[in-house]
Order: structure tokens, then C-alpha cells, then sequence
């Protein structure tokens, strides 16, 4: 057992969590696919998992976990910060002795007949200045093989981690799978994640939001860079030349869809490209150069698979068609492979269902999700590997120069299409207003405006204002070589409900005008928001959509926008006095602007 590492940190925690937990056995994950070829097989027997048509999915598997647990706990998530300000009024709070004194009580013994399995990994490439290690211990091969996916896994990272604390110690137990015990806590100040009485994704797989955004946010504000809910991706030019943006949006805003999405026939026969660097955590150092550089910290995809099909998302949908893990979708018992609704219009006729009963296209209700052949929150984990617009930069540690960051929401009158932010505290203002209103498929009243300030609501693992105070910070050490910050809206609808703007593909064409307004090659027009482009200069070339309505979703309607400013002045007034007083300023400004 000591022959894994010589890191004396590692060692003392990995004895404490084997006291803790008495295992009967101890399996350290070296990375090698002979030993990740015997879990699986061993998962298989134990029906953990079940092996999917190998001609059809080769490598791919199914799983299902409990009907209790099928998604991410947002009241059972903790910020246990030492002092409770710190934690601020976004998150749920609890004394760090206290939290830990109830998990171990929750956790102690319950390995007891169980291997405990430890997953060093890394969350960026191995070797990247920007990543950084952590050690998982489990209790599940579940979790295991979703970690080898969505991190870098095995005994290369504690090479390069060698004697340093500079590590995560992340503790999961699947206890009973109780709900009323499960917790989720993140000790931002000991490095440390805990997760009990789960054994779903989000929950356990604790490299993903737990680390790579909640504790790695911390860790930035403390060490001065950033750990964000965003997307990277690659716009290439038909000279060749690649400018890279980073994206934050709400859930259902189409985040996944904007990072691996297709260009218009046009615009690709022009020789334009979209490179997937990451679908959804970017991590920001400012580099020699003094530019921001980001990296995608995940290694695969933890998509949601219902609705994701050809149409609307080609290439996620490519990414899952090999050595991928799918869980809670339904099983088409004909051939071995998986159905989710939204897939295609061929519903199978002999299907198991997620919770794992029979199922035919005749029970379903629409109206009624629980009729439904695949949960709504279905995931798959693939390997980004595997997306046929995976970026060259995405396995090289240095990062890409970020010229651009976008926030956007699903606003059906208000934000404009797209507009450009004054300077970069304006932005900041921009994105600490962030909001998405609520549709149909969400719970509770349509048309509630939900602020998710930089889509950090649920993720941020210290004080918002402390974060928002960061973001300024940064913006301070960038300079002139701060990345230009915009916000996008493909929702606007017409008085019917329907959206305007065609979305998808198309959302290239206002990608281009950013790309160029960061060039310094396109005009725009000021606004009491910001800057907005010139209707003409969004190529609509063999799109059926004309100027005018064009102009009418580029329009900033300042009665609007009165009744905006007051809101988010109610959203502010939940951070009190750590509200940045640049950002007090910068809701002033707006709230003259728009009375003018």
C-alpha cells in the first residue's frame, strides 16, 4: 500500500480514511486499462453496471441509481468556511467541526464488506502550471470509472504532485443512499470535500462542481485566478487564424450546444470552424504574456441526454458513441442500446425504463413526466476525445488566450440580442446581474426572472461579494489586456411566445461580431447598456430573416431596462456591505442612463 506514493500528507489521510471506513480491501487506481477493464467486468457481475451491444456502443455501459438520487442536492450542499460570513448568503453554512464530527459519524464503518477504492487524479493535464491534483476514495466502481473519464486518473499525478500539500482530499461514501443523510460539503479552508448517502454523478463525482468550481474558486480568490462555470471554445477564420471566448449561461440556456456547435452551411463553405476546448468549467491564470489563459480542468463530458440528439447537437451526440457511460436513460431491449426522449421519433417497443421496469411508447404522457421512458436529468459521461470538434489546445497545459467573455440568459424582452459591455467593471456589473427567466419546463410560475449572477449561484464556494470584488481585482492586474465582456440573448420572443432569432448554428453569425469587435474591425452603436452592433454588420447571408426584425431584438428599450435596474437593486441588497462599491457606481450609471 505504501508503494504508492511517498507524499507524507497522502499517506497520513489515506490511514485516517482507513480507520474511518474499515475496508476490507484497499485498491489504489494506477490509470492502467488492465485494471479498469477487471472493475468493469466486476461491476457487470455485481449488475452495478451492464454491458451495452458492443458493435453498436462499443466500450459503453449502463447504470442506474437509486429513484432517491438522480441529481444534484442544492439544500444538502454545504460551504463549511471556518467563519460563517464567508461563506456568504448564497450558500447553506455549517461549522466546520460540527460537519465534520456528523460525516464521520454518518461514514464511519460503512466500508465495512466494501473495497475502498483511491482515485488520484488530475483535474487539468497532468503537468499543467494551471491544474491541480486531488485523491478521491470511494466505495463505488461507478464512481471510479466515471472519475477515469471526466479527470485524468492514475499514479502519473502523484509523480508530479510528489511531496506537496498542494492536494484535494475528497471522501465519498455511499452509505444507504438515504436521503434524509445525505450531505454534500465542501471545507474550502482544508481542501477538503465530503459526500455521503449518494451515488449519483454530480454528488460523487468530486472532481466536477465540488472541486472544480466550488473549492477551485476559493483556491482562485486566494491565489489570484479564476475558477468559472463556463465554456471554451475556438472560432477559426478562413485565413486560419483562432480567437478563443469563454461562456457563462444558466442551465437551459444552450451552453453545450454554443460550445460544440456547427457553423451555417455559409459560414463553413467560407472555411469558418467552431473547436471545442471545454463544455462547461474554465479555469483562468493570467499568463507571462499578461493575457488570461484558460483550461478546460474536466476530461470528458457529463452531458444531460434528453433533447440532445443529431439537430441539436451533432457532435455531443458523436462524443457518446463509444467507451461512454450512460445513466438513467431506458434500454432498448431489441438491441442493447439506449433511448432518451428527444433522441429521435422511434421510441423502442421493448424498453426497460430508468427505474428499471418494462416500458412501451404507449405509456407515454407528455404532460407527465413520470411516464417517461428516461429521467429528465439522464446523463451521459463521455470522453472528449471522442467529440469529432475537439480543440488541439484541449490536452496542452498551457491554456488558450481568452479575448472574449460572454454572459448570457433566456430573457424574453429586455437583453438584446447581443451587446458589448463598456469596459471590464462594467462587465462585471453585466454578469453579477446575470438572469434567466423560468419556461415551462422548470418548476413553479413561467416568466420568473431567476438571477444566477456569472452562473456561479450554486458554485461559488466563498462570499458572492468577496467573488464579485475578485472579478475587479482581476480586471485591475489584466489591464488593457482584459478580455472584452459581452452578453448574449437568443430568447427574445414575439408576442406569440415564439423565439425570433433562429439560434443554434446561426449563433456563429453574432460570435463573428464579437470576434471582430474584439479585432477592433466592427463598428457598434452606444447604448444606455453598452454597445450594440449596427444591424448591418451581422452577416444574415442565406437566412431567411430580415433587417427589420433584426433591428427590433438589437433595440434597447429604456423603460425596460428602469424596471430591470430596480430589480437587480433588489438582488444586491441580499450581499449588504460586501457589495463592491464599483458595482453600487455601475448600477447608479445604469439607472440614469435609462432615465435620461
Amino acid at each position: 500500500m505504501n508503494k504508492f506514493t511517498k507524499n507524507p500528507t497522502v499517506l497520513a489521510w489515506i490511514d485516517e480514511m482507513k480507520a474511518l471506513l474499515t475496508p476490507d480491501n484497499v485498491v489504489v487506481i494506477d490509470g492502467s486499462e488492465e485494471q479498469l477493464e477487471a472493475l468493469r467486468a466486476e461491476a457487470c457481475a455485481t449488475g452495478e453496471m451492464i454491458k451495452l451491444n458492443e458493435e453498436k456502443l462499443p466500450g459503453c455501459y449502463y447504470h442506474r441509481t437509486k429513484p432517491n438520487d438522480v441529481a444534484r442536492v442544492e439544500d444538502r450542499t454545504f460551504i463549511c468556511s471556518r467563519e460563517k460570513e464567508n461563506a456568504g448568503p448564497t450558500n447553506n453554512w455549517c461549522d466546520p467541526q460540527e460537519m465534520y464530527a456528523k460525516l464521520y459519524d454518518i461514514a464511519r464503518g460503512t466500508y465495512k464488506g466494501r473495497t475502498m477504492y483511491i482515485i488520484p487524479f488530475s483535474m487539468g493535464p497532468i503537468g499543467s502550471p494551471l491544474a491541480k491534483a486531488g485523491i478521491e476514495v470511494t466505495d463505488s466502481i461507478y464512481v471510479v470509472l466515471n472519475m477515469v473519464i471526466m479527470t485524468r486518473v492514475g499514479t502519473a499525478v502523484l509523480d508530479v504532485l510528489g511531496d506537496s500539500n498542494d492536494w484535494v482530499r475528497g471522501l465519498h461514501a455511499k452509505c444507504d443512499v438515504d436521503p434524509e443523510k445525505r450531505y454534500i460539503c465542501q471545507f474550502p479552508e482544508d481542501n477538503t470535500i465530503i459526500s455521503v448517502n449518494s451515488a449519483y454523478g454530480g454528488n460523487v463525482l468530486l472532481g466536477k462542481k465540488c472541486f472544480a468550481l466550488r473549492i477551485a474558486s476559493y483556491q482562485g480568490w486566494k491565489e489570484g485566478w479564476m475558477a468559472e462555470h463556463m465554456l471554451i471554445l475556438g472560432l477559426e477564420n478562413p485565413q486560419g487564424e483562432v480567437t478563443y471566448v469563454a461562456a457563462a449561461f444558466p442551465s437551459a440556456c444552450g451552453k453545450t450546444n454554443l460550445a460544440m456547435m456547427i457553423p451555417p452551411a455559409y459560414l463553413l463553405e467560407k472555411g469558418y470552424k467552431i473547436w471545442t476546448v471545454g463544455d462547461d468549467i474554465a479555469w483562468m491564470r493570467i499568463g507571462a504574456d499578461g493575457r488570461l489563459y484558460a483550461i478546460n480542468p474536466e476530461n470528458g463530458f457529463f452531458g444531460v441526454a434528453p433533447g440532445t440528439n443529431e439537430k441539436s447537437n451533432f457532435n455531443a451526440l458523436a462524443s457518446t458513441k463509444k467507451n461512454t457511460i450512460f445513466t438513467n436513460v431506458a434500454i432498448n431491449n431489441d438491441d442493447n442500446t439506449v433511448w432518451w426522449e428527444g433522441l429521435d421519433k422511434n421510441p423502442p417497443e421493448n424498453a426497460t425504463e430508468w427505474k428499471g421496469n418494462p416500458w412501451n411508447p404507449s405509456m407515454f404522457v407528455k404532460a407527465d413526466k413520470t411516464t417517461y421512458a428516461a429521467h429528465p436529468n439522464s446523463r451521459f459521461t463521455a470522453p472528449a476525445v471522442n467529440c469529432p470538434c475537439i480543440s488541439a489546445e484541449f490536452d496542452k497545459g498551457a491554456g488558450v488566450p481568452i479575448s472574449a467573455i460572454i454572459f448570457g440568459g433566456r430573457r424574453a424582452k429586455c437583453t438584446p440580442l447581443v451587446y458589448q459591455s463598456k469596459d471590464w467593471n462594467n462587465g462585471v456589473f453585466v454578469g453579477s446581474a446575470m438572469a434567466s427567466e423560468t419556461t415551462a419546463a422548470a418548476a413553479g410560475a413561467v416568466g420568473v426572472v431567476r438571477r444566477d449572477p456569472m452562473a456561479m449561484l450554486p458554485f461559488c464556494g466563498y462570499h458572492m461579494g468577496d467573488y464579485f470584488a475578485h472579478w475587479l481585482e482581476m480586471g485591475k492586474k489584466l489591464g488593457d489586456k482584459a478580455p472584452k465582456i459581452f452578453n448574449v440573448n437568443w430568447f427574445r420572443t414575439d408576442d406569440e411566445g415564439n423565439f425570433i432569432w433562429p439560434g443554434f448554428g446561426d449563433n456563429m453569425r453574432v460570435l463573428n461580431w464579437i470576434v471582430d469587435r474584439c479585432n477592433g474591425t466592427a463598428d457598434a452603436v452606444e447604448t444606455a447598456i453598452g454597445f450594440v452592433p449596427k444591424a448591418e454588420d451581422i452577416d444574415l447571408t442565406d437566412l431567411d430573416f430580415d433587417i427589420e426584425t433584426l433591428k427590433s431584438i438589437l433595440a434597447v428599450d429604456k423603460d425596460v431596462w428602469a424596471k430591470e435596474a430596480a430589480e437587480i437593486e433588489e438582488h444586491y441588497k441580499k450581499f449588504g456591505d460586501k457589495l463592491p462599491a464599483e458595482l453600487r457606481n455601475q448600477l447608479e450609471t445604469l439607472k440614469a442612463a435609462v432615465a435620461e
